[in-house]
């Protein structure tokens, strides 16, 4: 009698791909930290492990508006020049030399993030509406904002800030560096927002697949266009702590901190072609980014070495995502 059994794998059963899955990349931060440690014991130290917090926090809040984008299949290069223009706007507000008074520390914030809603607003109808590809909206965005940037602030730095608004970006609560702060409660409400609300649910469906997203019933162009209202808002809210950090305006900061920001997403596991991530590897991808650039200060690698390690980081991480991808 022929035995029709079937015998069924274990429903719990736990690989080593699983657990490198879950857990590689918390396992290559901690490894790079142990590297770093015995490399130069400063490291270590309180004072340098606040710095890397306090220098994260910037990078952390861009990151986490990447996020969102690539999740839907989106990118933004523009986030660094939103960030420096959003920056000038707040120190135009709280600089006596340009103008400002020392009594509109609240009207520099409100004007610095609406800039940044705006330009992300801009991204967003161009992408969404006009179906303008990502890439080219965003890096004409990159080029008007720095162009306009420059133009608003004279192509020099706005200088003596008001020291209320240092708080910012120097200040503390508790003994939390506030900029930590910040960037732990725009995690907090991140996560919420993208694993316990419809529109985080529709985040991954337009990422996923838009034309299913769409027959579903999903507003994809608005979803999209929310995106990158929210990667213009984190941007411009980097831009308020980067400039309370340097206590003054640059028109040049945030070069490059796109390629930061996507090297972070990217480590952290989320797939460049939209629909698979999540934000606490975007989390681990910051701190390994973060631990990266102060490890190469202390060794005294040339910013220029700097570039093309973190360019060949994101080419390894693009490729270990393509890899996946092949063995799915």
């Amino acid at each position: 009698m022929e035995n029709n059994i079937k015998i069924k794998p274990e429903a719990h059963s736990y690989s080593l791909k699983n657990f490198m899955s879950d857990f590689g990349i918390i396992i290559v931060f901690f490894l790079f930290c142990i590297i770093l440690a015995i490399i130069n014991p400063y490291f270590l130290k309180p004072r340098n492990l606040i710095n890397v917090l306090r220098q994260i926090s910037i990078n952390g809040l861009l990151s986490i508006g990447m996020t969102f984008v690539i999740l839907t299949g989106g990118i933004d290069l523009s986030v660094g020049s939103m960030l420096a223009f959003s920056g000038v706007i707040a120190a135009s507000f709280v600089s006596p030399a340009f103008g400002g008074s020392i009594h509109s520390v609240p009207l520099a914030i409100i004007f610095s993030l609406c800039a940044g809603i705006g330009m992300g607003a801009f991204n967003g109808i161009l992408i969404a509406k006009w179906k303008v590809p990502p890439f080219v909206a965003t890096l004409g965005m990159l080029s008007i904002a720095r162009g306009v940037t420059f133009i608003y602030s004279n192509g020099m730095p706005i200088p003596n800030i008001d020291t209320r608004f240092l708080f910012i970006g120097q200040g503390e609560f508790c003994g939390i560096p506030f900029p930590v702060l910040i960037f732990a409660i725009v995690f907090c409400i991140s996560w919420v927002v993208l694993y316990k609300t419809r529109f985080g649910r529709y985040v991954y469906a337009v990422g996923g697949n838009e034309k299913s997203a769409k027959i579903s019933g999903v507003n994809t162009r608005l979803i999209i266009f929310i995106t990158y209202v929210i990667s213009g808002l984190l941007s411009s809210l980097g831009g308020l702590i980067l400039t309370a950090r340097t206590t003054a305006g640059l028109p040049q900061a945030g070069v490059s901190y796109e390629l930061d920001a996507i090297a972070a997403v990217v480590i952290g596991g989320t797939s460049l072609s939209g629909g698979q991530g999540d934000l606490v590897g975007t989390l681990f991808g910051a701190l390994i980014m973060g631990v990266i650039n102060n490890g190469l200060d202390l060794m005294g690698v040339s910013s220029y070495y700097q570039q093309v390690i973190k360019g060949s980081i994101i080419i390894g991480a693009i490729l270990l995502d393509s890899l996946r991808k092949e063995r799915e």
